[in-house]
């Protein structure tokens, strides 16, 4: 069955994350996904609070950039909240947003070394090995996790473009593909993964696929997506291009359009509601109908 997930954008001030997180729950809905953009809400302290809060869901951080902070602290706080939840959380990885990463004195010259030297750190240190590595960018001398994760903790990588793409496919243990990818999109994006995890030797492991997608429900929904994609650059001028890359309506229209992210290879499909939506606890309740009708289908 194709999860069906409900994404908290980090614009939500702090104090509403934690209540519209339990109505997520209480919807029904298995996993949330949050961003971690600059300068709004942080990703793991949101993370956390959400997961003391609530009993099962999982809460999937899409992405956290990898600049920003050192590998071996992640892996600590990474193993931290995995051993308070476990199997809670999933902690995807990605390149930042480059302006914001030049504003704050940590872009780097090539964001794919980055990667791909974080990624298999980050990886080693989560499985509880001993590290030493002297690359461009990840140095650690003799570093292991006190307290490693007692199970495996898949790490997904952000990507959009194709070399980002085949580098998620070798480094990473999933990828999380952001809203500018879209239906039409999808199919490509999968192309480049699958070459990268072909290069790898990963062809058989476990490698979930985690698409964002905006969406919406109400009497004004179409206006709303339509305007927040056009100021993303998107062609939504009719229905038919919106329905590219969002997902609208009651709850069979939005099970009707995941069942078509799912069906173009997504195994997740993250809504992500409009910035000006105005009333997330009732896109939470039909997004939970929506679940139903996915699980009865």
């Amino acid at each position: 069955m194709t999860t069906l997930a409900c994404i908290i954008r980090p614009s939500v001030p702090p104090a509403r994350v934690v209540s519209l997180a339990r109505a997520v729950e209480a919807a029904g809905i298995d996993e949330i996904w949050l961003w971690e953009d600059c300068f709004q809400t942080g990703g793991i302290s949101a993370a956390t609070a959400i997961l003391a809060a609530t009993e099962h869901v999982r809460v999937g951080l899409g992405v956290m950039p990898t600049p920003l902070r050192n590998v071996a602290p992640m892996a600590m706080e990474v193993a931290t909240v995995e051993g308070m939840f476990p199997g809670r959380l999933i902690p995807g990885i990605g390149h930042g947003v480059q302006p914001w990463m030049a504003q704050v004195g940590a872009r780097a010259a090539s964001p794919l070394t980055l990667m791909r030297e974080y990624a298999t750190t980050l990886r080693a240190l989560l499985a509880g090995e001993r590290v030493t590595t002297s690359g461009r960018y990840v140095r650690l001398d003799d570093v292991a996790l006190d307290w490693p994760p007692a199970r495996a903790v898949p790490v997904p990588v952000a990507a959009t473009g194709p070399k980002s793409l085949r580098l998620a496919g070798q480094v990473g243990d999933g990828v999380v593909l952001e809203g500018s990818v879209g239906l039409s999109g999808l199919p490509g994006a999968l192309e480049h993964v699958a070459e990268g995890r072909a290069v790898a030797g990963r062809e058989d492991e476990p490698f979930p696929v985690v698409q964002f997608v905006t969406g919406g429900t109400g009497p004004d929904v179409v206006e709303r997506l339509r305007a927040e994609l056009t100021t993303w650059g998107q062609d939504v001028s009719d229905d038919e291009r919106l329905a590219t890359h969002a997902i609208w309506g009651d709850a069979q229209q939005i099970a009707d359009g995941v069942r078509r992210f799912a069906e173009a290879g997504a195994d997740t499909v993250a809504v992500q509601p409009a910035a000006d939506d105005p009333d997330l606890e009732r896109l939470a309740g039909v997004l939970g109908e929506a679940r139903e009708l996915l699980g009865a289908g």
